[in-house]
């Protein structure tokens, strides 16, 4: 990749992620009366939800041919950081899907979107819909926010030079040289990245209040007759709690808690072997089922590429100096 020089922007979290799914209600009713999450704003058949955080919504459910990420959406502190991202990422000739300006997303907002190497939509956005966090209900078990979205990439040094070097997200660790967990704030990671055959999402992590919280969660979905497919377990690379499930549509979703939090002036990234007791430091979890195993290989996802022309490799790999946009 030839860009170096400082980051066109620092980005605050991870807000949510946008999916297309086959039959969006269905989706919904999975994740509204079973998952924890509560439906926020539908329009036909493309529905909002919220955790309890101060997010507006955590993810959207819009109606595709088959499983695809729209796109994942990041905070930005202000509006002027979403113009001088802008300003940055053009005198790069990495191209922008929507200029900035008033988004027109049920969650609201001032912001932009980006194609990354792989064609994969990111938004940057500031001043969305505030929304007050709700109590955790007690003990009932609510996801708290969205924890971390893990994407398959066919070159995982590109697309993690992209993420670091333009985005400026930072490597907590390496596991081997197989994934590696990006953060942008003192969460281990908010984005991973795993090295597969082509582009597609591997799974969606939701944070659960506290270990207790995460337990309960397992157990109220055991009632409605939902096992894990992966879990519980505690990972060795950022030390949180898992376990693994698959959606109506055959999306993986995660249920976390206790992700470890980095101390910028301590923290030493290391690379983790990948052997079971590190992968799963309680030795609880067992072997993924080949259920879960192949809905996290997923089916490939070119995103955006096609509104993209001459294409993405060229501005990479030293062709063409800019991307240009399809109307």
């Amino acid at each position: 990749m030839r860009f170096s020089g400082t980051p066109v922007c620092a980005l605050r979290a991870l807000r949510s992620v946008s999916v297309t799914v086959p039959d969006p209600a269905r989706s919904r009713d999975f994740y509204h009366e079973a998952w924890g999450l509560s439906t926020v704003d539908e329009d036909g058949d493309t529905f909002w939800l919220r955790a309890t955080g101060s997010e507006h919504h955590v993810l959207q459910l819009r109606a595709g041919t088959g499983n695809a990420l729209d796109r994942i959406s990041f905070a930005l502190g202000t509006p002027r950081e979403v113009d001088d991202a802008a300003r940055a990422l053009q005198k790069l000739g990495i191209p922008l899907l929507r200029e900035p300006g008033r988004l027109d997303d049920a969650g609201g907002g001032y912001g932009l979107q980006l194609i990354d190497p792989e064609g994969r939509c990111l938004e940057l956005s500031a001043d969305t819909f505030a929304v007050s966090a709700r109590e955790p209900a007690g003990r009932r078990a609510i996801p708290r926010k969205l924890a971390h979205i893990v994407l398959n990439t066919s070159d995982i040094d590109r697309t993690a030079d992209f993420y670091t070097q333009v985005l400026g997200m930072r490597i907590s660790d390496w596991s081997e040289h197989q994934m590696t967990f990006l953060r942008c704030n003192s969460d281990h990671h908010v984005i991973a990245l795993n090295q597969a055959e082509f582009p597609s999402i591997n799974h969606v992590a939701y944070e659960m209040e506290s270990l207790d919280h995460f337990m309960r969660g397992l157990g109220s979905l055991q009632r409605s007759g939902i096992v894990p497919q992966w879990g519980p377990g505690r990972h060795g690379p950022g030390d949180n709690t898992f376990s693994y499930f698959t959606d109506p549509a055959g999306l993986v979703c995660e249920y976390t808690s206790e992700v470890a939090q980095i101390d910028e002036d301590r923290w030493l990234c290391r690379t983790w072997k990948r052997t079971p007791e590190l992968s799963d430091q309680w030795g609880t979890a067992g072997p993924p089922t080949t259920t879960v195993r192949a809905a996290m290989a997923g089916v490939p996802d070119l995103g955006h590429r096609a509104r993209v022309t001459p294409g993405i490799d060229d501005y990479f790999y030293g062709g063409s100096d800019m991307w240009r946009v399809r109307p």
